[in-house]
């Protein structure tokens, strides 16, 4: 089992020092789903909605996540970020939500890119919830990674 880096050697959690770390380009995509009825499903596509266009909102709102992930997750690192990309489509049984995030940096931009994804899959439940409670977000997680001393990683 490796190590966890944001763990100094006493246990105690740090923010990991990256200031001898290179610059490279990287990149990370992340994908979620919100699970709701086909009633839901339409009105979401429809447009028509007391809140607008969720589709549109989601999408910004992943982007603005993205940007604000260091203020979120206490031993991220604040990225400029040079691309955020996020799509909401429609898909068997509800929305699928993808996240595409690039920088050039000492370190990777998977949590920003799952943040994106997380917080577009909560505005599209904010913003459908009138209609319907039991929907389910789901299956938030990394679809690959490039860059850094780690390599590229596809799940």
């Amino acid at each position: 089992m490796s190590k966890l880096t944001h763990m100094d050697e006493t246990g105690r959690a740090r923010m990991v020092d990256v200031s001898d770390k290179a610059p490279t380009a990287r990149e990370a995509l992340a994908a979620g789903f919100v699970r709701m009825t086909p009633e839901t499903l339409a009105l979401a596509l429809s447009g028509d909605g007391r809140k607008g266009d969720v589709r549109a909102v989601a999408e910004i709102a992943g982007v603005m996540a993205a940007k604000k992930t260091a203020d979120l997750i206490p031993m991220c690192h604040p990225l400029a970020l040079s691309k955020v990309e996020v799509r909401v489509e429609p898909a068997e049984g509800g929305l699928a939500v993808t996240a595409r995030v690039r920088t050039t940096a000492p370190t990777g931009v998977e949590m920003e890119a799952l943040t994106a994804v997380s917080v577009a899959c909560l505005t599209l439940y904010d913003m459908l919830k009138a209609a319907e409670k039991g929907m389910v977000i789901e299956a938030v997680r990394l679809l690959e990674k490039t860059g850094g001393k780690s390599g590229d990683w596809r799940a």
